[in-house]
Formats: C-alpha cells, sequence, structure tokens
C-alpha cells in the first residue's frame, strides 16, 4: 500500500490517512490523532523541524542500533480500532513491534519502508471506487463525499 493522503472528516474534524493499494482502486482510511498526521504530513511535504520530533527520534535510535524498519503491516480492525505491526530487522533476526497504524505509517514514512495491509482487514474496511481513477484531485473529491457520509463507527466489525 501506499500513503495517498491525509484528509479531515467534514463532522469532527479528525484527521484521516488514506491508504491506497499499489494496484487497483481500493482506499483504506484511517482515522488518527492530529499529532501523527502532523508527523506524517511534514515528512511527506519534506518540511523540517529545528529539532528531532518522536517519530525522527525513534528513527534514528532504530538506525543506530544497526537495525532498520523493514515493513509496517495494518493488521486487523478490531472493536473500531485499528492495529498494527512494526517490523524491524537487526542482524540475521526480526522483531515485531505492537503499534498504533498511526505511529507505524510516519516511522514508514521516515524509514522508506513499504506498508502493507491485511487482506481481511482492505475487504472489511477498504473503499473501491467502481472506475479507474487516475487524477489525485478525483480521489480526493470522492473521498470527500465518502468522508461527507461515514462515521468511523461505520467501520465496526459484528462478532
Amino acid at each position: 500500500m501506499v500513503i495517498y493522503g491525509v484528509s479531515f472528516d467534514m463532522v469532527g474534524k479528525q484527521p484521516i490517512v488514506l491508504l491506497k493499494t499499489v494496484e487497483g482502486n481500493k482506499f483504506l482510511p484511517i482515522w488518527i490523532g492530529h499529532a501523527e498526521a502532523a508527523a506524517i504530513l511534514m515528512k511527506l511535504q519534506g518540511a523540517e523541524t529545528p529539532r528531532p520530533m518522536t517519530h525522527d527520534l525513534l528513527t534514528e535510535v532504530v538506525s543506530e542500533l544497526s537495525a532498520e524498519v523493514s515493513k509496517i503491516t495494518v493488521t486487523e480492525l478490531r472493536e473500531n480500532t485499528f492495529y498494527a505491526l512494526i517490523t524491524l530487522r537487526a542482524a540475521a533476526a526480526e522483531i515485531e513491534i505492537d503499534s498504533r497504524p498511526s505511529d507505524a505509517l510516519a516511522l514508514a514514512v521516515r524509514s522508506n519502508a513499504p506498508i502493507f495491509a491485511a487482506d481481511k482487514v482492505i475487504e472489511e474496511s477498504g473503499i473501491e471506487f467502481e472506475h479507474e481513477v487516475e487524477e489525485t484531485d478525483e480521489v480526493v473529491e470522492k473521498f470527500k463525499e465518502f468522508l461527507d457520509q461515514v462515521s468511523p463507527e461505520d467501520f465496526m466489525t459484528e462478532g
């Protein structure tokens, strides 16, 4: 998946990161916090800060320990909350660390780590546009229309 953009829902003004499948027209909206949205947007836009932010610091710590963020995976949606794993590679070992998707994504944009989502998450929470979308403005407009009609509770699963 790739980070397609960060937007805000129209009702609660809550930030949403929009992930897109590399192939196809499926999008995965994930509601996130304001600080994490700022951390993701700042890095995507190439903004520099005078001092390291938390995600910059963590990226540097991982690097100094001779490790790397090898991937992040949005693993599940449970009780209206998304879960993610950060996979670190250190020497010959891989270490998986539980994370909020927003923090994992903020690390991914800093370390150029690939982003994945479990098939079940995409099936349950993904949005597919009927026709091929080429223009970013067109996707943003369709996504805003979707946001006008949706709430986080719409993504709750039964059982």
